[in-house]
């Protein structure tokens, strides 16, 4: 992802190189009519400008030590004063009153900077005991990010939860549901649909820039950790500053190895989605809503030839692929036509276009939109769209800007989320939209782990139609002791 100007650098760090999209300065919002204490005016209590505190969240992190940090640090709001130390006086977001992490040594970077935060390791310790919270923050691997998202909705707690929004497509739905049902304001972490380009991609199809779109080509550098492996045979000692049975979580028990914690769960596919689950989200975003997609009708994909082999060889299926091509259909979507959208990782990429001059490059990550009146390229999330060759971009007469635009624009993407907690608009990305964008992602796993098959989907009810044994991948199967 394309970097972004920061005012706090040293609040920056995010998990390994989950992603290179800096982190925001968090200023608080509007306050809630419905917040269950009496509101003080902010002029009363705040001074010019500034959120009083009985208008703010008191909001809890859990899994702390890596994206959950960058999170933590944008809705609390921490700068820098003028001789560049942590100012806590000055401070203009929310409360943070309770940090959960299952690795005290990951997370100890963030425990240090919210001393007065009540420390956990089990997540529902904190919600049991802990009856101030309005708010979680959810920035576990992915295995763990329903679970704990459905006891927080559940309590009543609203929900900000990272990419993607679930394991499996099954849990989606159940968050989706449950979001509605509980009443709660939610949000996920893909910044990029809090950003000007995706509502500029938006706006420039919607115009008929480059006529009906058929085609798209979305395409990611990851995965950037190891995958194509098998099973570690070693087994070291569990590290005194983890709690491994926790970190499992619901899933199934394995002895404990450090290549899969802090940061390479993610190629394990008892524990994270790939570089399809980690980027798509960001990548597919724009495709998704400028071309109102809704689920797919079927998926395809292939793979890197070593895991073809390897899984032909093995019982169980460790990792995902060291490459992927996947291939999505769409059908006609009202009086839009139907679409294919192709997925690249691990290096694949998609045909240069001809009209792309030959000074410029792909970027590493990003989306071609193939209309019937031309080409739009744009970076990673959404970022820097042009239509192409320049001298079409240059001509174009663009259209007036029409979708609300988010205070901050991806520097804002938490602050939007906190805002519909305090009782305004939902968020940008709220379950309702996320949701559906998540099951399309994951669908595309399925096919990943069915290579060579067409498989036909009935996105309403969650089944493959024609390949009933990739079924079992759309709803996981939980240890004992752990239910959503």
């Amino acid at each position: 992802m394309k970097n972004h100007k920061q005012d706090v650098p040293v609040l920056s760090e995010v998990e390994g190189k989950e992603r290179k999209i800096s982190r925001r300065e968090f200023m608080g919002g509007a306050a809630a009519a419905a917040m269950a204490f009496t509101i003080v005016p902010r002029h009363v209590l705040g001074g010019s400008g500034r959120t009083a505190p009985s208008e703010k969240l008191n909001v809890a992190g859990v899994g702390v030590g890596g994206m959950g940090k960058s999170n933590i640090n944008s809705i609390a709001g921490l700068r820098l004063d003028e001789n560049q130390k942590l100012d806590y006086e000055n401070m203009d977001g929310e409360n943070i009153v309770a940090l959960c992490d299952v690795d005290d040594e990951y997370a100890a970077g963030t425990f240090k900077l919210y001393p007065k935060a009540k420390k956990y390791r089990d997540f529902r310790r904190m919600l049991e005991e802990q009856k101030d919270i309005d708010a979680v923050v959810i920035a576990t691997p992915d295995h763990t990010h329903a679970v704990i998202a459905m006891a927080a909705m559940q309590m009543g707690k609203h929900v900000y939860c990272q990419k993607p929004l679930t394991h499996s497509i099954y849990e989606t739905r159940r968050l989706t549901e449950a979001a509605r049902e509980y009443k709660v304001a939610t949000q996920m972490g893909n910044q990029g649909h809090s950003g000007e380009g995706i509502r500029l991609i938006c706006e420039w199809i919607w115009d008929g820039a480059i006529g009906p779109v058929r085609e798209v080509h979305c395409w990611t550098d990851r995965p950037v950790w190891p995958q194509g492996i098998d099973r570690p045979k070693d087994m070291p000692p569990v590290p005194a500053m983890l709690d491994w049975d926790l970190w499992l979580g619901p899933a199934p028990y394995r002895p404990y190895n450090p290549c899969y914690t802090p940061f390479n769960w993610r190629a394990w596919l008892d524990f994270g989605t790939g570089a399809l689950g980690d980027m798509a989200c960001h990548i597919m975003d724009p495709s998704f809503w400028a071309l109102k997609l809704g689920y797919p009708s079927s998926v395809e994909a292939c793979h890197s030839n070593e895991i073809r082999e390897m899984w032909t060889k093995l019982d169980n299926k460790e990792t995902y692929p060291r490459a992927s091509i996947v291939h999505y259909k769409f059908g006609a979507r009202g009086d839009t036509p139907p679409v294919k959208l192709t997925w690249y990782d691990g290096g694949m990429l998609p045909p240069r276009p001809e009209e792309l001059e030959e000074s410029r490059k792909l970027p590493d990550s990003g989306s071609i939109f193939i209309g019937d009146k031309g080409k739009i390229v744009c970076e990673g999330n959404g970022e820097s769209p042009r239509l192409i060759p320049e001298a079409k971009m240059k001509k174009y007469n663009r259209p007036p800007k029409t979708i609300p635009r988010i205070d901050g624009g991806i520097e804002g993407h938490e602050k939007n989320w906190v805002r519909a907690c305090k009782g305004g608009e939902p968020a940008c990305s709220n379950f309702d939209y996320a949701g559906p964008l998540s099951e399309t992602v994951l669908m595309g796993n399925l096919a990943v782990l069915n290579p060579g098959k067409t498989l036909n989907w009935d996105g309403q009810n969650m089944k493959v139609t024609n390949v009933p044994e990739a079924n079992g991948y759309v709803r996981r199967q939980y240890r004992e002791g752990w239910t959503l």
